[in-house]
């Protein structure tokens, strides 16, 4: 097994130093922490894959996220870690087997987050810069196995609650005292049939200078017991990068 910032990131089936030395090498490729990179894939600004189109006017700025910040609450350690919903690479779910290359030949990959206990998340993504949010994309790929017990399969979102500028990650209860700055209910017919991914549009009033966003999903959209988003992206505008620890003056001089 291949771990990642304590997570297991890919399983190597039997003994084959060949496989090994080239997963070793393709996710040491990945590491980059002061931007997003897939599986051997840099994000670039503003780049990286889609699940839907953009709106007219308005830019990919995921590449704003700053990934040393994120905090995922009640995720599976078996799968993903917050930094696997913005990778920028397409989602293993969709890749062919010549696109998934190394990953469909012997290894198991996991480029997903699931929650562990219960069908809620909690996804903290701070940013490095203040943007204005006019959209969300998520992306959800459960398995279509037919025959798996519906229980364990996981869902997709149903209800998210999104709050702007907190500190820090949101702990469940809390949340639960905190009105959200914006509550969304999804339904099955709002997730494209191909990619799997939903545009969230945000109340866009609500959402300027944003420096950090907490999302939180409260529950899916089914019979199971746990809930599986596959990748992120953040649609806007960029704003001015954020410089901590700088004190702006307010007032003038004659006048303060």
């Amino acid at each position: 097994m291949i771990f990642k910032d304590q997570q297991i990131v890919a399983t190597v089936k039997g003994a084959d130093p060949r496989k090994l030395s080239e997963l070793v090498k393709k996710i040491a490729a990945e590491t980059d922490s002061d931007g997003l990179r897939g599986f051997g894939e840099a994000s670039g600004s503003g780049t990286g894959w889609l699940g839907t189109g953009l709106p007219k006017g308005y830019d990919n700025v995921t590449d704003q996220v700053d990934v040393r910040g994120l905090d995922l609450l009640n995720a599976d350690s078996n799968f993903g870690s917050a930094r696997t919903l913005f990778d920028a690479s397409k989602p293993s779910a969709l890749q062919t087997s010549k696109e998934k290359g190394y990953a469909g030949d012997g290894v198991e990959t996991h480029d997903w987050a699931e929650s562990d206990t219960d069908e809620q998340l909690m996804l903290f993504i701070p940013f490095q810069s203040t943007l204005k949010v006019h959209s969300l994309q998520i992306t959800s790929l459960p398995s279509r196995d037919t025959d798996a017990d519906a229980a364990e399969v996981p869902m997709r979102p149903k209800t998210i609650q999104l709050y702007t500028n907190p500190a820090h990650v949101l702990g469940f209860e809390e949340a639960d005292d905190i009105e959200a700055t914006q509550s969304v209910t999804l339904h099955p017919q709002d997730w494209d049939s191909s990619t799997g991914t939903v545009r969230v549009d945000l109340r866009y009033v609500k959402f300027q200078n944003v420096s950090s966003l907490v999302l939180f999903v409260v529950d899916g959209d089914g019979d199971g017991e746990r809930v599986r988003i596959d990748r992120v992206r953040i649609v806007g505008e960029k704003g001015s990068k954020r410089e901590l620890g700088k004190l702006e003056k307010i007032g003038d001089e004659t006048g303060e």
